[in-house]
């Protein structure tokens, strides 16, 4: 899929594929090169995880399983 850099050095991500990766308005997203290649990454953060761990109504708790959740997302993503 082709987009032009503007003269402000924006680009516009396609449809397809911000539906595909669940990107929103106001996501963040980090710029990564690899050789010749620049690799756009989604940054997710706690808020976006919200729902994906079951509460058992202990809030330390709770709050310590999404750490654990959002580390284990982390170590997935760099493998």
């Amino acid at each position: 899929m082709l987009s032009t850099i503007t003269t402000k050095g924006q680009v516009t991500i396609p449809k397809p594929l911000r539906d595909k990766f669940n990107l929103n308005p106001h996501d963040k997203v980090d710029f990564k090169t690899d050789g010749k290649q620049i690799i756009l990454q989604p940054i997710k953060t706690l808020r976006d995880l919200r729902g994906s761990v079951s509460g058992n109504g202990n809030p330390e708790s709770e709050r310590l399983a999404a750490k654990k959740a959002v580390g284990q997302r982390v170590v997935d993503e760099m493998e």
